[in-house]
C-alpha cells in the first residue's frame, strides 16, 4: 500500500475538492487573525505561510498525515544510527557533524585538523613553494562540493576576512578553470580538491590541470604539497596525486555530498569567514536541529514547510516551486535548493521498490530579487499555473547603504507576495483608472501560494538555521512520499553512458552500440 492509500491522504484529496476553489481574498477575509493563526516564530526567524491555501481543517488533515507517515519514527531511526539510506545500506548522520556534546570522535579529530589548518593559513604559517603567503584558494570540486560552500561564500561575503580570496572550480569544461588560472599567482595559490572517492571525473580533470599548472611554474613535484589539500576517504588515489596524507581531511559514507557543507567539505568557507564564524555557522544548524527534533508538529518549521509542499504539489497540482530569496548575498541559494530537494526527492520509487503514485518532488527554481520581478514574474502573475513561492528576507541588510536600497528590497519583496496573493480585479483597475481596452490585460487573477521567511539578518548563524531548516523539510518530504531521500541512483546512468562516449570522441573505439543519433552527433564531433 502506498501512502496514497491511506486513510490520511484521501481524507486530504476529499478537503482539497472543498477548498480549491476558495480564493486567498476570501480565506483572509473569513478570518481577521489568519497571519497571527498561520505564521511561526523560533529563534528569530518568522515563519508566515497565511497566504498558502489552506485553512485550519487543512492544517489538522496534514498533521494527520505526518502521523500516519510516521514522521517522528523516522526521526528517531536517523538518531539512532539506522541505514535509513537503505539502497546503500547507510546511516544519516549530517546532524552529527554540527553537533557539541554529542558529536562523534572522528568529527572532533577532523574538526581540529581543520581549524589547525585554517589557523596556518590565516597566520602566514603555511607558505607556497616561494616562501610566500598563501592569498588565494581555489575550491575544485562537483555537485555537493561545490554547490554548498559556494552558495556560503557568497551569501557570507560580508563576513569574509580581508586577506584571502576564494575561487570555485566545478564544471569539466576548459571554460570555467582557464580564464582563473589565467589571473591568478601560483606562489600564492592552494587548491582544496573536493571529492569523496577521488574518482570524480570533473573534478580529477581539473585537479590534473592545476597540478600541471602549479609544476610549470614550480619546477618541482614537491611543491604539490604545498599547494594541494584534499578531502576525500581514498588515501591512495589521493598519494599518488602527490598530497600526503596530512593535507587530506575526511569525510565519511554517512554524509551526503548534498548535506555535507558541514564537515571538510566547507574547509574553503572555514578559509573565507575564519573558524570562529565557521562555529557560528555550526552553531545555527544546531538549533534548527534541536527545535527540529524536540518541536511539536503545530510548531515545527521544517515539517510545516514540508507538508505545505506535499498540499501544493499533491492536492493543488503544482509542478514547480520559486525560491525567491529578497538578498543578493543569497543569490545562489535556489541553485543550492535545486540540487538538495530535487536530487534527494525527485524519485518515483519509494522504500518498498513501488510505484510512489502520486507528483512528489516539484521542480524547483528561483532568482533572487528584485531581479527576478524583471524576468518570469510576468509567468508567475498572468501565466495561468499554479506556481507556490518562498519569498526570503533580511530585516537588516548585510551591507546597508544610505539611499533606501534596503527599504525598497523589503517594500519589493512585501508588494510581490501581496500582488501574487490577492491580484487585481476588473472593477480594481476601472477604479485606478486604467483605460476600458486595457482593463482585461490589467487583471490579476492572484491566488497564488506563498510562504515568507523572515531573517533577522544574514550572518553565519543565520545562515546555518536556514540551511538546516531546508534540510529537515527535505528528511520530512522524504517520509511523506516514503522515498529514501539519501541515494542519487539517477545520476548514475549518464555518467556510465558518458566514460564509454570519451574514447569514441577522441578517435578510438566501436560505436555501434550507440543509437543512431549519437552516432551521427559522434560523427559530426570528429569531423
Amino acid at each position: 500500500m502506498t501512502i496514497a492509500d491511506s486513510a490520511a491522504w484521501r481524507a486530504l484529496a476529499a478537503h482539497a475538492e472543498v477548498v480549491r476553489p476558495a480564493h486567498l481574498r476570501q480565506l483572509f477575509a473569513a478570518d481577521g487573525q489568519r497571519f497571527e493563526r498561520f505564521s511561526l516564530r523560533q529563534d528569530g526567524l518568522l515563519l508566515d505561510f497565511s497566504k498558502q491555501r489552506i485553512d485550519a481543517e487543512t492544517l489538522a488533515l496534514l498533521h494527520a498525515l505526518a502521523d500516519a507517515a510516521d514522521v517522528e519514527g523516522w526521526k528517531r531511526k536517523m538518531l539512532a544510527g539506522e541505514p535509513i539510506n537503505h539502497t546503500e545500506g547507510r546511516a544519516v548522520r549530517h546532524m552529527a557533524l554540527r553537533a557539541d556534546e554529542r558529536e562523534p570522535l572522528e568529527v572532533r579529530v577532523v574538526r581540529e585538523r581543520l581549524h589547525n589548518f585554517c589557523e596556518s593559513i590565516h597566520s602566514g604559517k603555511w607558505r607556497g613553494f616561494a616562501g610566500e603567503h598563501i592569498t588565494d584558494v581555489v575550491n575544485i570540486g562537483i555537485g555537493g562540493s561545490d554547490l554548498g560552500p559556494r552558495m556560503a561564500v557568497r551569501a557570507l561575503a560580508g563576513h569574509q576576512l580581508p586577506d584571502l580570496k576564494i575561487h570555485f572550480v566545478a564544471n569539466v569544461d576548459g571554460a570555467d578553470i582557464a580564464p582563473l588560472l589565467a589571473r591568478l599567482n601560483p606562489r600564492t595559490t592552494l587548491f582544496v580538491i573536493a571529492s569523496k572517492t577521488f574518482t570524480t571525473l570533473e573534478t580529477l580533470t581539473n585537479a590534473r590541470t592545476a597540478r600541471a599548472w602549479l609544476l610549470a611554474a614550480a619546477g618541482r613535484e614537491s611543491a604539490v604539497c604545498q599547494h594541494f589539500v584534499a578531502i576525500s576517504t581514498n588515501l591512495e588515489l589521493t598519494r599518488q596525486f602527490g598530497i600526503p596524507h596530512n593535507n587530506v581531511f575526511e569525510f565519511w559514507d554517512w554524509v551526503g555530498g548534498r548535506f555535507s557543507l558541514w564537515s571538510a567539505i566547507g574547509l574553503s568557507l572555514a578559509l573565507a569567514i575564519g573558524w570562529h564564524q565557521f562555529e557560528q555557522l555550526l552553531g545555527g544548524a544546531r538549533a534548527m536541529d534541536r527545535h527540529f527534533l524536540d518541536a511539536r508538529a503545530a510548531a515545527n518549521l521544517p515539517l510545516t514547510l514540508a507538508l505545505l509542499t506535499v498540499w501544493n504539489t499533491d492536492f493543488l497540482g503544482a509542478s514547480t516551486a520559486a525560491v525567491l530569496p529578497y538578498s543578493q548575498s543569497l543569490s545562489l541559494l535556489p541553485a543550492y535548493l535545486q540540487q538538495l530537494e530535487m536530487e534527494s526527492n525527485g524519485k518515483q520509487t519509494d522504500r518498498d521498490g513501488e510505484t510512489v503514485g502520486v507528483a512528489t518532488c516539484p521542480v524547483l527554481w528561483g532568482e533572487a530579487g528584485t531581479n527576478g520581478q524583471h524576468s518570469f514574474y510576468q509567468l508567475i502573475h498572468q501565466g495561468g499555473r499554479t506556481i507556490p513561492c518562498d519569498f526570503i528576507a533580511l530585516r537588516d541588510s548585510d551591507f546597508p547603504l544610505p539611499g533606501g536600497h534596503h527599504a525598497a528590497l523589503l517594500a519589493n519583496c512585501l508588494a510581490q507576495s501581496a500582488a501574487l496573493a490577492f491580484g487585481q480585479t476588473a472593477a480594481e483597475a476601472r477604479a485606478a483608472g486604467v483605460p476600458e481596452a486595457l482593463v482585461p490585460y490589467k487583471v490579476f487573477p492572484g491566488n497564488q501560494p506563498s510562504t515568507t521567511l523572515l531573517l533577522p539578518a544574514l550572518n553565519p548563524y543565520t545562515l546555518g538555521q536556514l540551511l538546516a531548516l531546508y534540510e529537515h523539510k527535505v528528511f520530512c518530504l522524504g517520509v511523506l512520499w516514503n522515498l529514501n531521500s539519501f541515494d542519487q541512483w539517477g545520476v548514475e546512468l549518464g555518467k556510465q553512458l558518458a566514460s564509454r562516449l570519451t574514447p569514441l570522441l577522441e578517435g578510438s573505439g566501436d560505436d555501434t552500440a550507440f543509437d543512431a543519433s549519437t552516432r551521427g552527433l559522434i560523427a559530426a564531433l570528429r569531423s
